[in-house]
């Protein structure tokens, strides 16, 4: 009963990543190349996305920010920290799966040296004992393995309450909740351990980060597209889209244009 079980839901994973890498090649809106000027977002659902965007500020003001700043001023750093480890550590077999999926045999070796070593010496993967040993995490994702089979990246959207992505992303983030494997070997309660920890450390960021997140969220002139220039010029940078010309930096001035262009020389006459 067990075995048959646990078949059905490998069955139904493999199911859903094939689906969902169909929708993320052939759903994806198309890009018009003139929207495509260097830096350039492409935003078709830029009014819904801003009700979103709003939805989204309601609740970080109402519930996100409020905890996360409780949070981080009642638990101590060292505390923080640990969670923070053990919830990655948690997500290195995901990675370890999309790394193979992305025909990259070094990162699924990293990921898993990571979660052994971790998770051991480590206990249970409260201390990040594999970086102290020089192996550092080899983040990834199912939206990156996407970009290596070649899906396009797709309109931008922001999600609620996860906030800004793009289609291709989208799709990932939803692929990502079947790609643990330790989703089908650890029983229930156990198995929700680790979703746990996750809010609980992006609760905790939201509370050390608290100073920067308002800065974009509530004094930038224009919250939503300055989060949108940040997501899509970091997201692509992490997946080598460019130099370090690409990168934002989301620590900078959160009182620039956000509609300038990156690549503009301000030297030039």
């Amino acid at each position: 009963m067990t075995i048959d079980s646990s078949k059905h839901k490998r069955s139904f994973a493999v199911k859903s990543i094939l689906l969902c890498f169909g929708l993320a090649v052939a759903g994806c809106t198309p890009i018009d190349p003139a929207e495509l000027k260097a830096g350039g977002v492409f935003d078709p659902y830029e009014k819904a996305n801003r009700q979103t965007h709003e939805f989204n500020r309601a609740m970080d003001r109402a519930l996100i920010r409020p905890a996360g700043k409780g949070y981080a001023s009642v638990v101590p750093d060292e505390i923080q920290t640990a969670v923070g480890n053990f919830a990655d550590n948690l997500s290195e077999p995901s990675m370890a799966v999309n790394h193979l999926l992305q025909g990259d045999p070094k990162g699924v070796g990293v990921n898993l040296y990571r979660f052994l070593v971790n998770a051991t010496l480590g206990f249970g993967g409260l201390f990040d004992v594999a970086a102290d040993f020089g192996v550092h995490e080899g983040d990834t994702d199912f939206g990156e393995t996407l970009h290596v089979w070649g899906a396009p990246e797709g309109a931008y959207v922001e999600l609620p309450l996860l906030g800004p992505s793009n289609e291709r992303d989208a799709v990932g983030k939803f692929v990502d909740l079947f790609t643990d494997p330790l989703s089908y070997v650890i029983p229930r309660p156990e198995k929700y351990y680790g979703t746990a920890a996750r809010v609980v450390a992006k609760v905790g960021d939201r509370g050390r980060y608290a100073d920067t997140v308002d800065s974009i969220l509530y004094e930038s002139a224009d919250s939503y597209a300055q989060g949108r220039l940040i997501y899509t010029q970091n997201r692509r940078y992490e997946l080598g889209g460019g130099g370090a010309d690409t990168y934002v930096d989301p620590y900078s001035d959160p009182y620039s244009d956000p509609y300038s262009d990156p690549y503009e020389d301000p030297y030039a006459e």
